[in-house]
């Protein structure tokens, strides 16, 4: 693949061939400033949701079938009447396809204590999912069936939280460098194979502190295959074709008239009556849709 043609949001993933270790390299450029732009988000916030925008993708490269991850952070509420857990609105929230279609938002549900270090961007990753729980949640294409684990949040960055995340669903040794900033976000991950000490005992050591010395700015704007070089110049490093990221949000005024009319021509009618406008959110990609009493009866009539 040649520069001119190369995408510039893509997961490739990598083996290293001599020491039976495999990984993969994210990048994401215009895909994430899309995610983003508009939003208004903290320094530190946007930090995490690129970071996590890059774990959903690493996921959703590992989708063998057509589907979707879903990844969400909520924060647990103190037991109900009933006794039943309650969850607060998603901390974060975000999902990617086989095809590495990624969309995803950061929502504003923190404990009161902690909004003023939001807002001035100063809260750390663990203040951000404090009392938080993580699930991932894998549907497939043409079948009902659910597969989806339910974890504590844990660990100082997002970086290890899904490495215990990785270890766990993946039984592998998983070692994970995640790094965005305003306009890129970036993801190095390396995992054990079962023959790795076979090959090379002091190998797995070896190539963890080799990667330990990237840096973020590495991660967030270097080609995979200068990454790779640059960490791993004397192993035997095997890298594959580039499996393009895009950005799954866009415009479909079409799909909200639908949902509207689901809903009832008498129940749209009466919001109308009493707001003036009827106006659609979607959170997650970041578009408002407004209907006015004439579009409303184009749309019923």
């Amino acid at each position: 693949m040649t520069t001119a043609t190369a995408p510039h949001n893509y997961s490739r993933r990598f083996t290293i061939d001599n020491l039976d270790i495999r990984g993969q390299v994210v990048r994401l450029t215009d895909v994430w400033r899309d995610m983003h732009d508009g939003r208004h988000y903290p320094p530190n916030i946007r930090q995490f949701l690129g970071e996590l925008a890059c774990v959903a993708v690493l996921v959703g490269a590992g989708l063998k079938h057509p589907g979707r991850a879903a990844l969400q952070i909520q924060r647990k509420h103190a037991p109900d009447a009933t006794g039943a857990e309650t969850f607060s609105g998603p901390v974060a929230v975000l999902d990617c396809t086989e095809s590495l279609a990624l969309r995803g938002m950061a929502g504003t549900h923190i404990k009161p204590a902690e909004a003023m270090r939001a807002s001035s961007g100063s809260a750390t990753f663990s203040e951000w999912v404090d009392d938080c729980t993580l699930a991932m949640t894998i549907t497939y294409v043409g079948t009902t069936q659910i597969y989806q684990s339910i974890v504590p949040v844990s660990g100082l960055s997002v970086a290890e939280c899904f490495e215990h995340y990785f270890d766990l669903s993946e039984q592998l040794p998983t070692h994970l460098w995640l790094a965005a900033s305003a306009t890129g976000a970036g993801a190095l991950l390396l995992q054990k194979l079962p023959n790795a000490d076979q090959k090379d005992a002091d190998g797995w050591a070896r190539v963890e502190q080799l990667a330990a010395s990237v840096r973020e700015l590495e991660l967030t704007t270097l080609p995979a295959e200068q990454l790779l070089a640059r960490l791993f110049s004397e192993e035997d490093v095997r890298i594959y074709e580039a499996k393009p990221v895009s950005y799954a949000c866009k415009r479909d005024v079409q799909k909200v008239e639908g949902m509207l009319r689901s809903l009832g021509r008498e129940e749209v009618e009466a919001t109308l009556a009493e707001l003036g406008v009827v106006e659609v959110n979607d959170d997650i990609c970041n578009q408002v849709y407004r209907f006015d009493a004439d579009a409303i009866k184009r749309l019923f009539d």
